[in-house]
Order: structure tokens, then sequence, then C-alpha cells
């Protein structure tokens, strides 16, 4: 049965919402704020789906990984990607603008339902109060992404007038932060658990969504203390019921969507409302038309051995010549390389040649349509994908693996990583992963605290390469000074002489003094002098 939000079309609410608005110069009054409009339930749901679409969208979702030393936007400049990475963007840049402007327009939808809903005559008090709860999740998840990339923002409570709006100052991020999650402890117990939800509900906002925004808010406040208590709630089955799925490659595979690792995704449905990001990131010989977005050397770097060790430890077994045997099983799932097997939901299968020479329009060629980095991705590749790979296959923003990590982090951060919490999370992971040798699975007391944060950070890394988290991941640890200046690499499809062969393919440049935040961008200044700007911006 299709979900009720995935009935959603880019219906002309969105329009309204926006229409002669500069961001927080907020909607002039129209049918949204009128009571004519507020006369049933459904009509209200109209709106809330509107929310619920402005949560993300897939360029960023897929896009956010060009910005970090996962991937290369190497075609055009999509969401910011290729100028952002290279450390060449300023206040005017206009992912910056449209992220500000979408998500304070996502705010704005929230405070139309939240002031207005009660108008609604003979509705019951128990879905009113759920769709209020479910507004309030969204508007603490976009303050959340604000937050997180520009600091201080103004926080919006309630829906400021015209004039308020242009004399709006920053509040501190830390305020910021506090006001989202008293708002998720206030609807937590609100929303229903994903247990209680009927089919046509599957993809609204659950306790369960609730309890990990919150996980991963107090996440990149390294709040450990908080971060173990909700994730060990959760692990406890409080919030709902959660597990792995058995196969890695699996969760990410249109037959299993709404499987028991999804606690929140963007929704999506073929014909109304789909994305098409894989026509500029598959292997061309599958569909694609052309290479946007292409993992990096040092992604495919990061899958450890099967037994566990980095590619450069002594005795992983790691061969350059064929250095994509005995990996670890999430980089075949994620990313495709030189000699790849290909299959098709029909069951069939073919090798993708990548290196240069083995021709094919796959083929590495400098300069050309292709691959710049010699890699294409997987992950997410809808087999029942529509024309120019067009897919209805939902985006999972939460997965119960998050809470995994995240509770492995937390317990490392304050001394307290043990057997016990290494197998529930570690090698809970790498099980399902495919992992068999007892080397990779098993806890080593003799490593110390900074050996097991490298494990555990590598292993978010390799969990969820290609879904858009490690940007956020490397600015929260303070490391992307170190990973995001120099060259990003491809394939050792180059000469010898340079980088050992490794195709240098992007120069980055991150200054810690100034890009850990983004700028204010400068149009939202100019309309509102208020406004201050980040240091050295």
């Amino acid at each position: 049965m299709k979900n009720i939000l995935k009935q959603i079309k880019f219906i002309p609410v969105v329009l309204l919402l926006l229409v002669s608005c500069e961001d927080l110069d907020l909607v002039p009054e129209n049918k949204f704020t009128d009571p004519t409009y507020w006369t049933s339930v459904e009509k209200a749901q109209t709106l809330l789906n509107t929310a619920y679409s402005q949560m993300q969208n897939s360029s960023r979702f897929f896009y956010n990984e060009g910005l970090s030393d996962n991937a290369y936007n190497g075609r055009g400049d999509n969401e910011g990607a290729a100028s952002i990475a290279a450390g060449i963007y300023d206040p005017s840049l206009g992912r910056l603008k449209n992220e500000w402007f979408d998500r304070y327009a996502g705010i704005k939808t929230c405070h139309l339902i939240l002031e207005n809903i009660d108008r609604v005559p003979n509705a019951d008090p128990a879905v009113i109060t759920r769709m209020k709860a479910e507004a309030r999740f969204l508007r603490a998840f976009q303050h959340f992404q604000l937050t997180t990339w520009f600091g201080d923002i103004p926080l919006l409570k309630k829906d400021p007038s015209l004039q308020e709006a242009q004399t709006l100052t920053r509040t501190s991020h830390a305020e910021v932060v506090e006001f989202i999650l008293d708002e998720l402890d206030a609807v937590m117990p609100l929303l229903p658990k994903n247990t209680q939800l009927t089919s046509s509900e599957r993809g609204r906002i659950t306790m369960g969504a609730a309890a990990a925004l919150k996980a991963r808010v107090l996440l990149y406040e390294s709040r450990w203390e908080d971060v173990i208590e909700t994730t060990e709630d959760f692990m406890a089955m409080t919030y709902g019921q959660y597990s792995l799925f058995p196969s890695y490659e699996g969760v990410f595979q249109a037959a299993n969507e709404y499987n028991s690792e999804d606690i929140l995704s963007l929704q999506y449905v073929p014909i109304d409302r789909m994305w098409g990001e894989f026509f500029d990131m598959a292997p061309i010989s599958a569909g694609a038309r052309l290479n946007a977005l292409a993992p990096t050397q040092e992604l495919v770097d990061s899958y450890v051995m099967l037994n566990g060790k980095r590619i450069n430890e002594s005795g992983s077994g790691y061969n350059e010549n064929s250095p994509y045997s005995n990996r670890d099983p999430r980089l075949t799932a994620t990313v495709v390389y030189d000699q790849y097997n290909w299959k098709e939901a029909d069951g069939s299968s073919r090798v993708i040649n990548i290196k240069p020479g083995t021709g094919g329009p796959d083929e590495y060629v400098q300069g050309s349509s292709a691959t710049p980095t010699g890699y294409y991705t997987r992950k997410y590749y809808d087999s029942q994908h529509l024309t120019s790979l067009q897919s209805g296959l939902n985006l999972m923003l939460f997965r119960y693996a998050d809470i995994l990590l995240m509770y492995a982090e937390a317990k490392n951060e304050i001394g307290q990583m043990n057997s016990t919490v290494w197998d529930q999370t570690i090698k809970a992971l790498r099980l399902r992963a495919g992992f068999t040798d007892a080397a990779a699975l098993s806890f080593n007391s003799a490593l110390g605290q900074t050996a097991l944060q490298e494990i555990i950070r590598n292993e978010r890394r390799t969990e969820f390469g290609m879904e858009g988290l490690r940007i956020f991941d490397i600015r929260r640890w303070k490391i992307a000074e170190d990973v995001l200046n120099g060259y990003a690499h491809g394939a050792k499809f180059g000469s010898s002489s340079v980088d050992n062969g490794y195709l240098r393919v992007n120069l980055r440049t991150f200054d810690p003094d100034k890009h850990y935040l983004w700028p204010v961008p400068r149009d939202e200044r100019l309309i509102n002098t208020n406004l201050s700007q980040n240091p050295n911006w």
C-alpha cells in the first residue's frame, strides 16, 4: 500500500509558501493563515506532508559526500560540493543561500501548522496532538541542520512578523541546541513507536526517530554520558523495535524498504516522487549519462582487510596489485572498482572495465564523461529504476547501525570500551557485513583508547560510506584540516612518478580558522544588518 507521505507531489503549497518571500521575511497572508483553509484534518495533513518534503533533498543527501574526503564532484558544482571541498567559496555561494532559505522555509511551514491546526473542527484530539508533535520534530530537525552548518542562527519558536523578521539577531549555538533537545524530549512521548504504525503510516515520524535525532545532536556536542543514556535506551527497545538487517547490501535495496534498521527515511515512490542522482553516479554501462560524483581512493583505502587490519598495517596481507581482494565486504556493496562484478535484478552480471586500455564506456579517460577517480558508486543503486535511472527508493536519514556506533564512540570516549560493548557494536556490524576472521571480530584488550578511537571512527566511515555523514564527522572530530588539505586521489591509473601512480583529482584547502562554520549568506546580511558574520569571513 502506498504510504500517505509518499503520495505527496511537488504541489503548489511549497510555491505559495515562498512567493514574494526572502527567507525570514515570512509569507504574506494567504490561504494557509485563513481560517477557511483549516476545515479538515486532510488539509492539515497536506501541509504537514509539505513539511516532511522540506527535510532534505536527494541531491544534498548524495552530494554532501562530495564535501568530504569520501567523494569528488568532478562536473559542475552540485550543491556547492566542488567549491566547498576545494575551500574556494565565499558568502555568496548558492549552496549557502539555499541551505538557509530552504530550512527556514521548512520552519515556516511547521509554524503555519502549529499556529493554525487547532482551528480544524471536530478533529480527534489525539490526531491533532500527534501532528503537532511531528511538526515540532521537523522544526527541531531544521534548526539542527542550520546550527550544525552555521553555528549561531536566528532561533524561531514562533512565526515572526515581517518587521520582526527583518530585525532578528543570531541566537547562540548552545541555546539553539538546548531548544532542540527540549523539543525532542517533549514530543517523544506524544509519538508512536514504529511497532504501532499501520502499513499506510510507514515513513511517519516515530518516537524512535525523535530519540535518534536526540542521540545525534548529543553526539555532535560530545555529550558522551547523555549519548550513552539515549542509545542504551534505544538498544533496550525503549523507543521501538529495531535491529540490524541481516544483509548489509540488502539494507539499501528497494525490496527491503522499511526494514528493521530503518528509523527514518526520505520518502519516495515511483512516478509520484522520485530522485535521479544515479544518472550521474552509476557506471555508464549501467545507464548513466556521465559521472559527476565519484568515490575517492581515500574512501577505498579506509576499508580494512578481512583480518581487520588496515591496508598499511604489518601483516594485513594487502596486495597493491590486487587491491580489492580480501577487503571489508562493505567496499563491494558501496564502490564500483575495476573488474567489478556488476549484478542486475534479473540475476545477470557483467564485468565493469575501468582501467585505462580496457575499453568500453566505463574506462577511465582523463577529461571524459566517465569517472574522474576510477570509481563509481553502487550503494543505493536501484535495480528497479525507471528511465534515466529514476528511482523511488527511500533514502535513510537514520538507521540502527548509527545508534550502535554512537554508543561505541561514546563509551570509548569516557574510557569504557570493553568486550561487551565491542560485541554489541563493532562485532555485530562486522558479522553482518560478512567478516568471519576472529582477528577482525574479537576485542583486543591491549589496544588503548586512542587506537580504539581510530578503529571506531574508521568503522563509521566504512559503514556509512556514500551516505552523506562523513562531512559532519570530520567537522565534529576537528580533523577536517588533516583530511581536506592536499590532493584527493583516484585509482592507481597515473604516472608512478606522482603520488605512486594514484591519480591526483582535486586539490583541497581547509582553513580551520574559518571553514568549520559556513558564513552567513551574503544576501541575508544585506536584508537584515542585525545578522553578524562568522569569524574570518
